[in-house]
């Protein structure tokens, strides 16, 4: 009885050590790397957590309707890596984006570079660092 506990807790352990490793995406499946779109709006959140920091912008398509987009950047400790803080970008800020948006036709994307209003531009290549510190 107690060897059969053993293995359970075990196979148990490993189970849930591996779930994280397979729920997470690579950037060429979930995103089309074959087109890049660029956006112009305006920054409704930001989000800095694990394992990718999230921005949200309000564009403006052409027949004057708001769509609205979230974007995943590289996770915090690589932003901070690229001298990045947490208020790179405010609620408010313009922005324009380019991107690779998601396979599936919704507006979540893959960041590749944002450029600010005050002419900053950032690039979040799709590893990072993108060059060995």
């Amino acid at each position: 009885m107690r060897i059969k506990l053993v293995v359970a807790i075990s196979v148990l352990g490993v189970a849930v050590s591996v779930m994280p490793i397979s729920a997470h995406h690579t950037v060429e499946k979930q995103y089309d790397v074959s087109n890049t779109i660029k956006i112009r709006g305006v920054v409704t959140r930001t989000e800095w957590r694990n394992p990718h920091s999230l921005v949200f912008v309000d564009a403006r398509n052409n027949d004057g309707t708001v769509s609205s987009w979230e974007m995943e950047l590289p996770a915090p400790n690589a932003l901070t890596k690229e001298n990045l803080a947490k208020d790179f970008v405010k609620q408010g800020d313009s922005v324009t984006v380019d991107l690779w948006r998601a396979k599936d036709g919704s507006n979540l994307a893959h960041a590749l570079t944002m450029t600010t209003a005050d002419g900053r531009i950032m690039n979040f290549p799709r590893t990072w660092p993108s060059t060995p510190k």
